[in-house]
């Protein structure tokens, strides 16, 4: 059986894939019920520090739905990938966002999104009274995060291979409602393998393989995502405690931190649309992905829920 939602003490062995009759496991000679499956939280034990983040610029962004996020940009010393912190409210602040930087003017500051506030037309000071990130009544729920990578197919391309538009839209919805709330987008097509290899997966997944499988033929593991600038960002973001939405449960073991520098409070489920019927979509392919997840992947999700 999978692991619990509750972190272990240390992260699992990895598991390994049992190659059923229609895996595809004789294409190309490979036999994939030999072929281990290396999981996010297994490879996150690995880093024995923490990436170091630092948050470039943020700017306002209105959007379609009414709502303001406030979209942060940040470097890391990890890779030269510009990941993203989507901040629901005014409450969430940066640490390194506001730190001075040698040199720079009030107007300087402001171009690069450290203020609070509004800026209008005439401003000239960046600071105004108050902690950057208050602390917050007792009564009030952690906040809510969603650790989501970049999905081009599913997000720009309209795919109905898989859920990750429908779980970035619902996300939003969610955090715009309760003016409270912090999307950590990473820079992590296709599950870590990037794009074109993603859709040379999709291909054999066309010629009867599933998304595991598929990863695997192309000598990828099944998830190459880590997690570790998520729980970098979330730090900086003054968020060492959160609400978490997610259906794997190896993401909140990667997400907490070797060190457990960051506590989920609590697992908020994502459960498609249409298993709702609230609406979404339905196909075949998303079906399977879906099926595959909770088979062999131990995501945390049941149909009739």
């Amino acid at each position: 059986m999978h692991m619990s939602i509750v972190s272990p003490p240390i992260s699992p062995a990895p598991e390994r894939v049992d190659a059923s009759e229609d895996s595809t496991s004789s294409i190309e000679g490979i036999d994939l019920s030999q072929v281990r499956v290396e999981s996010a939280a297994v490879r996150a034990r690995l880093d024995e520090e923490l990436p170091q983040v630092f948050c470039e610029s943020r700017a306002r962004i209105p959007t379609t739905n009414g709502q303001e996020i406030f979209l942060h940009v940040y470097r890391n010393n990890v890779d030269n990938k510009e990941h993203l912190a989507i901040v629901f409210g005014d409450s969430i602040h940066s640490k390194t966002l506001f730190e001075p930087r040698e040199g720079e003017t009030e107007y300087d500051r402001m171009t690069r999104g450290a203020y609070i506030g509004k800026l209008y037309p005439g401003r000239t000071d960046s600071s105004a009274k108050g902690d950057l990130n208050p602390v917050v009544s007792n009564d009030e729920p952690d906040v809510l995060c969603r650790i989501h990578s970049e999905c081009y197919t599913g997000e720009t391309a309209w795919s109905a291979r898989c859920d990750c538009g429908e779980q970035l839209d619902e996300a939003a919805r969610l955090m715009s409602q309760a003016k409270r709330g912090v999307i950590v987008y990473l820079r992590q097509e296709g599950r870590g393998i990037g794009l074109g290899e993603k859709l040379k997966a999709y291909n054999l997944q066309d010629l009867g393989a599933d998304t595991v499988t598929a990863n695997l033929m192309l000598r990828h593991p099944a998830d190459a995502r880590t997690f570790g600038l998520a729980t970098a960002i979330l730090l900086d973001l003054g968020l060492p405690k959160i609400r978490l939405m997610t259906n794997n449960p190896d993401k909140i073991v990667a997400v907490e931190g070797k060190n457990k520098e960051i506590k989920v409070t609590e697992r908020v489920p994502m459960v498609p649309l249409s298993w709702q019927n609230k609406g979404g979509f339905q196909s075949a392919e998303v079906d399977k992905y879906l099926a595959t997840k909770v088979e062999r992947m131990g995501h945390l999700l049941q149909r009739n829920m």
